[in-house]
């Protein structure tokens, strides 16, 4: 039997494969496009289009990590993003409401819609593959009764501004050298950031060994908040020698954050693992099953109308067309990014993380000039090897 000293030495150099592998994976693509691509991919403009461009599948994969964590899927997001963008479009140019009260307006829809899904799902007890393929049908139906084969637009200055607009730049800029000039305010809130990351992992860390867990060795510890804390500021740097912050990219950090609070410190985000992890299990503990699904798609519903307004916004048009295929490049952002395909498994950064995965994907096969089918083809493998990883991984921690 090995003692406590001994555990100890192991943790000092290993690696735990399965929460660790989906950073070193992001890494290496980085690393491959970069050099595919000259350094273009890592150019300033490029890191501020990659944000922009797939910000509204990012707030989709914050939500559908929780729905595939407690278990379920949901199908139905790509055309909710259409009919919320058609909805708020309507309310806005059509009948000239403000625009936070359209906004409002088209989230509360959005949560009408998950409660809809909920209901048949944790109420009814149909299955949410079957639930959500129907809403998948019937809401894109509704979004071409809406608006026919016409888009609606333009939109108001303040969503076009939410979905593309960025930071002003308050104190103005200051000199990085060979890097020239930076917006003072960005640089700012990078470093508020890292403090934020810092401080949030070492008080969790001093929480673990309170309750005596095992914790990772001091020098790895610094190692692994150093090397985030790094890779913030390189990419806030950047963002700052361009245009300063994009507001979507305040909005998706302001997202991960209360969510992954939400889902690993409060009494619902333990819930939500308890029944993706065994719901006979955690209905015997008392957790109220049916409400806790019920709430997680109504989530989705809202963060599937914050993106449909996001996406209408940045196109400055609502169109029929819209979120086709978003639904699957939500779900593959959370399997990437390390959700189990059983459930009870998961976290919003590895969601957000796998989301980054796709669309350095996409963006750098674009700056090769790859066709359509080649890329594709590249992410169809990437959610392949991305399952097959979580499913060696598991078979082979239960064969220790």
């Amino acid at each position: 039997m090995s003692t406590r000293a001994e555990l100890a030495s192991r943790r000092r150099f290993s690696v735990n494969p399965r929460q660790s592998g989906i950073y070193v994976a992001f890494a290496l693509i980085v690393l491959l496009f970069t050099a595919l691509t000259g350094g273009t991919l890592l150019e300033p403009q490029n890191i501020s289009n990659i944000i922009v461009q797939n910000s509204y599948v990012l707030i989709l994969a914050v939500g559908m990590i929780l729905v595939i964590i407690a278990g379920h899927i949901d199908l139905s997001v790509g055309s909710v993003v259409a009919l919320t963008g058609a909805l708020c479009a309507v309310l806005t140019v059509r009948l000239g409401l403000p625009w936070p009260l359209a906004v409002l307006v088209t989230l509360v829809a959005g949560g009408l819609i998950g409660a809809w899904h909920g209901y048949w799902i944790a109420y009814f007890g149909i299955p949410a593959f079957i639930v959500t393929l129907g809403g998948m049908l019937v809401f894109r139906a509704l979004t071409l009764n809406v608006l026919g084969n016409q888009g609606i637009g333009p939109f108001p200055e303040p969503i076009r501004t939410l979905a593309n607009g960025f930071l002003p730049g308050y104190l103005g800029n200051i000199g990085l050298g060979p890097l020239g000039g930076a917006d003072l305010l960005s640089l700012l809130a990078g470093l508020a950031v890292v403090a934020g990351i810092a401080l949030t992992q070492w008080r969790a860390r001093r929480g673990r060994a309170g309750y005596g867990q095992e914790i990772d060795p001091a020098p790895v510890f610094v190692a692994k908040v150093v090397a985030a804390g790094l890779l913030v500021l390189a990419v806030v740097v950047q963002l700052a020698r361009f245009r300063n912050l994009p507001w979507v990219l305040v909005l998706l950090a302001a997202l991960v954050w209360g969510y992954s609070v939400l889902a690993g410190r409060s009494v619902f985000g333990r819930r939500i693992y308890a029944i993706g992890g065994n719901p006979q299990a955690a209905t015997l503990s008392g957790v109220n099953v049916r409400a806790v699904t019920f709430w997680v798609f109504v989530n989705m519903g809202v963060l599937a109308a914050l993106a449909g307004v996001v996406f209408a916004g940045r196109l400055n048009q609502a169109g029929p067309t819209a979120g086709a295929s978003f639904e699957l490049d939500a779900i593959a952002a959370a399997f990437i990014g390390g959700a189990a395909v059983q459930g009870g498994v998961g976290k919003v950064v590895g969601a957000v993380t796998g989301g980054l995965i796709m669309a350095v994907i996409n963006n750098g096969m674009s700056l090769i000039g790859a066709p359509s089918e080649q890329v594709m083809l590249v992410k169809g493998l990437v959610l392949l090897a991305a399952v097959a990883y979580d499913v060696w991984t598991k078979r082979r921690s239960h064969a220790r």
